[in-house]
This record gives C-alpha cells, sequence and structure tokens, in this order.
C-alpha cells in the first residue's frame, strides 16, 4: 500500500511546499531585480572608485605615463610630511566647529522650539535655522569670505561697539583663519542638527513631561531625564553626518581660503585635490584619499556605538 493511500494528504502538502517555495523565490527574485539598478550604480560609482583608489596608492603614478610599484611608501611618505599630518590635524580640529558646536546649540534651539510649539515663531525660527542648509556651500563661502574681510561687516559691527582693536582678516590670520572657517561650518550645519534633534523631541510622549512636573522636576531635569535619552537615534545620526561633514570638508575652504595662510586650514579633501591635480602625485593623493576613508571610519563607527548605547 502506497504513503498517499494511507496518508491522502500527504501529496497535498508536498504541492503545497513546492508552491510555497517557488512564491518566496519569485518574491525574492523580484526584490533583487528591483535593487538591481542601484546596486548596478552603487558598484560602478562609489565601490568601484574606492577600488581604484585603493589600487593607485600602491604605484607612483603622474595620470598619464606608466605607473610604477611603490607598495606602502605612499603610505609612509603621508605620514612623514608634515603639511599632511597638519591638513589630517586640521580635520580633526574642524570637529569642534562643524560637528560639537551645532549638535550643543541644535539641542537647545531645538529645546525652546519644542516649547513654543503652538506660536508661529516656531515657524519662522525652524526656517531661518534651516536656510543656510539650502544655500549652496560655494555660495555661504563666497558670503562670509565678503563678511570676514578687513572691511566687511563682522569688522564694523566690531568698530560700531568700540572693539575696533579686535578688528582683522579673520580669513587671512594664521591664528583665526582654521576658527573662522570652522565658524561657518557651525552656521551652515546649526540648521540640519535642529531639524533632526526636533523631529525626534515632537515624538516624545507629553505626559512624560506631565509626570515629571508633578514630581517636581524642573526644565533642566526634564532635559536630562526625558528629552536627551528620547533623541538618542537622532543625536547619533546629526554626530554623524557632521562629523563626516567635519573630516570631508572641501567646499567652504576651497571657497574661502585654498587652505591659506600658510597651510593654516588646509584639510586632507583640499589637499588629495592639490595632490592629484596640480602636483601630479595620483598614488600619494589615493594614500590619503584612503587614509581620510579609514579616518572617518574608526571615528564614526566608535562614536556610533558609544552614543547608541544598549540599542547597538
Amino acid at each position: 500500500m502506497t504513503r498517499a493511500a494511507v496518508d491522502p494528504d500527504a501529496a497535498a502538502r508536498t504541492r503545497r511546499r513546492r508552491f510555497d517555495r517557488r512564491r518566496r523565490f519569485t518574491r525574492a527574485a523580484g526584490a533583487y531585480l528591483l535593487v538591481l539598478p542601484a546596486a548596478t550604480f552603487y558598484i560602478a560609482f562609489v565601490l568601484r572608485p574606492i577600488a581604484l583608489t585603493a589600487q593607485y596608492s600602491f604605484y607612483d603614478w603622474d595620470g598619464f605615463s606608466a605607473a610604477t610599484w611603490e607598495g606602502v611608501s605612499n603610505y609612509a611618505a603621508v605620514f612623514r610630511d608634515p603639511a599632511l599630518v597638519g591638513a589630517i590635524l586640521n580635520s580633526f580640529e574642524l570637529i569642534i566647529y562643524f560637528s560639537v558646536i551645532p549638535v550643543v546649540l541644535g539641542l537647545f534651539a531645538a529645546n525652546v522650539i519644542r516649547g513654543i510649539a503652538a506660536s508661529r515663531f516656531a515657524g519662522f525660527s525652524r526656517t531661518v535655522l534651516f536656510l543656510p542648509q539650502v544655500i549652496p556651500l560655494v555660495a555661504s563661502g563666497i558670503m562670509w569670505s565678503w563678511q570676514l574681510a578687513s572691511d566687511g561687516l563682522v569688522n564694523e559691527l566690531l568698530r560700531a561697539v568700540g572693539l575696533g582693536h579686535l578688528a582683522r582678516a579673520w580669513l587671512g590670520d594664521f591664528t583665526t583663519a582654521l576658527p573662522a572657517v570652522g565658524m561657518i561650518g557651525a552656521w551652515v550645519q546649526l540648521g540640519l542638527c535642529t531639524v533632526l534633534l526636533l523631529a525626534g523631541m515632537s515624538k516624545i510622549d507629553p505626559s512624560l513631561y506631565e509626570a515629571a512636573r508633578i514630581d517636581g522636576a524642573g526644565p533642566i531635569r526634564e532635559f536630562f531625564a526625558i528629552t536627551l535619552p528620547s533623541v538618542r537615534q537622532e543625536l547619533t545620526v546629526a554626530v554623524t553626518v557632521t562629523v563626516i561633514s567635519a573630516l570631508a570638508a572641501f567646499d567652504i575652504i576651497y571657497i574661502s581660503t585654498q587652505g591659506g595662510p600658510g597651510g593654516s586650514t588646509m584639510v586632507p579633501g583640499l589637499q588629495i585635490y592639490y595632490l592629484a591635480f596640480f602636483q601630479r602625485d595620483v598614488g600619494t593623493a589615493s594614500a590619503l584619499a584612503v587614509i581620510l576613508m579609514a579616518l572617518v571610519l574608526l571615528v564614526v563607527l566608535p562614536m556610533q556605538r558609544l552614543l547608541r548605547g544598549k540599542d547597538t
């Protein structure tokens, strides 16, 4: 006696399992086909250039003639050159201006706007703070170059309030050029941080604040006990985006100072550009690019894990 005769539902279950497998395969194939165009562009325009950059970093090549194998000499040259090391250190200093200052001020601004959410001033504040994000970075660099010039608006305001002795060419002074560029970056990033954090605060249940007030908590206690832990994910995104912007800075610095005066505002992105297209040293430029990518990962990944805490 066959199994089908003993169990008449066995054949039906077998057909059902085959049908389910075919359906899962069809769905998976459809999903991969939908992803395929984006994956193709990502491989062609992101992964392939990264691989080629890593390959070029092991060669001495001017971009035209035949390349010669150099091994890790280009990487050693990066760390032996004080100008290249200084550019890397400058990018880390910019983290203070591009990330720390905008995130701290963004937390304060978002908390204030959340408290006056019903007011028309809240919408106006969001618009004004986010406006620098929609202005091209080139335009921002040009605009602030005018404002920070010797006869610019900043110095005129200082003279108007009796602080003319502080006036200077902010972008042309060795001691103030990098902080001045950093403050331009802080101005650009502030709106993004504020909007991100405000979006996180808008999801907080108002009953939590009511319960905290009943228990006698003040605004500061509410902020650190309720608001800050509730926007951890948004805070992680804000810090990640702004730190990457600091380490990969190029536009604002190229427009406002071009790395001067005397290399005091030189950063890796600008140095890579000069090495590759002006000095025709593609190998060293590629090595610096790989080092920059590694630094971004080494800084951002632990920071994300630290900020997310138990959510990782």
